[in-house]
């Protein structure tokens, strides 16, 4: 499988990533907060969304060949990825042995579980995939929400898919939403999440915004992010959004645990990034990254866009079958998508003590005001400001441990010490 006309490949000057799209927004489910499932309205008349061949091909092979590195990573998302049926994924398999040409090839996949059978968690286990599992919480606080196209619970099936994982021995994580329902419940969250096998947890919090009127018209629930360093418009988060202070709360209560209990053996991906920044190592994550840009989206169809988040026309960069990925990637909409993250930060912003953990945090979220009224301040900083000073003494410590070449684990037994 090869496009008549091979385009002539540009590598990017330095690592990128793609959040792949092979189904676009199509899900077996109907989670209410999603902002993903209306992305349908994209591409009117759309009746095919799934991945053509001639599409995979040409995005494998140049996914590869564009970046600079040894080791590419396949991120495969949707949607549900899974609906796809495993056919689809051996043939990504063996497009990327084709096309691999020395360098090394791992694949992660974010599915919600619920189409997990045998046959997948043995392909899976095979082909040493990482599985991004979606769960909310225990049964109640996951169900609140992640429901099915008929409104039922989908819990049992989702815990029914895990089993399958580890009964297979595949490796996999936790991506929870963090939500105004479950937000309200950290340690039950937290000790359900460890009770059910996840070491590695990721916490994502709920921010989305009601689509003003002219958004609303065109069947839209969702606002589209804010354009950088402008004032907004005064659309109300969703009922479903975290609160931010709720959302440093959150956090806290689950770091005061972890520091205490599970370092070393729980890893929670935002308190390594955090760990990471009191190193003086700068962010993993690109949402506390001081510029981004290097993560994109690339939907069913080949076409690529700036960010996951940002799935709106004015965002969109080509398509994979007429334009190198890593021409796109240095195009200079791109460079200044990514710039403008530094360079439209407010005032306030860069005057603060936490500054250098959380850089702003994702350009989606800033549709708030400082109190000196200036455009653009994250709607999760209060939160964030709690957050990151709460941690603050122990990350230090942590730090001065693995500067020591001891393990930051130490920390628990100086704490229980004291």
């Amino acid at each position: 499988m090869t496009v008549s006309k091979p385009i002539n490949l540009v590598s990017a000057a330095r690592p990128f990533h793609i959040l792949t799209k092979p189904v676009g927004p199509i899900c077996n489910l109907d989670c209410k907060y999603c902002f993903y499932l209306e992305k349908e309205k994209l591409y009117p008349g759309e009746s095919q969304w799934r991945m053509s061949d001639a599409v995979l091909a040409e995005y494998i092979r140049q996914y590869i060949h564009s970046q600079p590195v040894a080791e590419i990573n396949f991120a495969w998302q949707g949607g549900e990825p899974t609906l796809l049926g495993v056919d689809f994924f051996r043939k990504v398999i063996t497009l990327q042995q084709q096309f691999a040409n020395g360098k090394i090839i791992s694949n992660a996949i974010q599915t919600n579980g619920t189409l997990l059978d045998d046959e997948w968690c043995e392909f899976l286990a095979q082909n040493k995939f990482l599985v991004g599992l979606s769960i909310d919480g225990p049964r109640e606080l996951h169900d609140r929400y992640r429901v099915d196209k008929r409104q039922q619970p989908t819990f049992d099936k989702v815990m029914h898919g895990l089993e399958l994982l580890k009964k297979h021995g595949v490796d996999f994580n936790t991506l929870t939403v963090v939500n105004r329902a479950n937000a309200q419940s950290p340690l039950e969250v937290y000790r359900f999440l460890k009770s059910i096998g996840s070491r590695f947890l990721q916490f994502i919090p709920l921010v989305e915004r009601t689509a003003p009127a002219e958004m609303k018209t065109e069947g839209y629930d969702f606002a589209a992010p804010p354009l950088p360093g402008r004032k907004t418009d005064a659309s109300p988060v969703t009922p479903e959004s975290v609160g931010a202070e709720q959302y440093g709360n959150f956090l806290c209560a689950i770091f005061d645990e972890w520091v205490r209990h599970d370092v070393g053996t729980t890893f929670v991906q935002l308190f390594d990034t955090a760990l990471g920044n009191w190193m003086g190592l700068g962010s993993s994550l690109c949402v506390f990254a001081e510029k981004c840009g290097a993560a994109l989206a690339i939907e069913h169809n080949g076409d690529l866009y700036s960010c996951d988040h940002y799935v709106y026309p004015r965002y969109r960069l080509g398509n994979v079958m007429n334009h190198s990925l890593g021409a796109m990637v240095r195009m200079p909409q791109q460079i200044r998508f990514g710039n403008d993250k530094s360079s439209t930060l407010p005032k306030y912003c860069r005057r603060c003590e936490v500054r250098f953990a959380c850089n702003g945090e994702c350009p989606k979220h800033r549709f708030t005001s400082t109190p000196d009224g200036e455009a653009g301040l994250n709607y999760l900083c209060p939160g964030y400001k709690m957050f990151f000073n709460h941690i603050d003494p122990h990350m230090k410590t942590m730090a001065r441990l693995l500067q020591a070449q001891r393990a930051p684990a130490e920390i628990m037994g100086l704490l229980a010490a004291k």
